[in-house]
This record gives C-alpha cells, structure tokens and sequence, in this order.
C-alpha cells in the first residue's frame, strides 16, 4: 500500500496556522495507528524514502544557489 506523504506536506506548506498544521499532523498519525504492523513498517520505509528524497532536493536547491554565487 503507497502512502502519499507529498498529499501531507502540501497540506502542511499551505496550511493557514500551526493549529492546522497541528490537525494535519494528527491525521497522518492517525492513519499510522489504523495501520496492523506490516503496514507500519512499510509506511515507516516509505516515510524515510520520503524524507531523504526531500532532504536531497533541499541540498540540491542549497548547492544551486550556493554555486551560482546566490549567497553572497
């Protein structure tokens, strides 16, 4: 089952208050506790797949920025 966390952090990027982003939050933590412990583990996999796939883009952009002088 492919849990779409892009879905989550657009949500949370846009939302209005940190009490939103607090309600979001708490969504996706709910989806986490309905889910029996197979499908823990394969969320917990697909949410570090996630993070370092941002977590590259993040570093990517950085090193753009930084190596075409953006930071000076």
């Amino acid at each position: 089952m492919p849990f779409d966390f892009r879905k989550f952090h657009v949500r949370s990027i846009n939302a209005a208050s940190d009490a939103e982003r607090q309600a979001i939050n708490q969504e996706l933590k709910a989806v986490y506790a309905a889910l029996d412990e197979t499908e823990k583990v394969q969320f917990n996999e697909e949410l570090q797949r996630f993070l370092v796939g941002q977590y590259k883009t993040l570093s990517d952009d950085y090193q753009a920025v930084k190596n075409s002088g953006g930071l000076n």
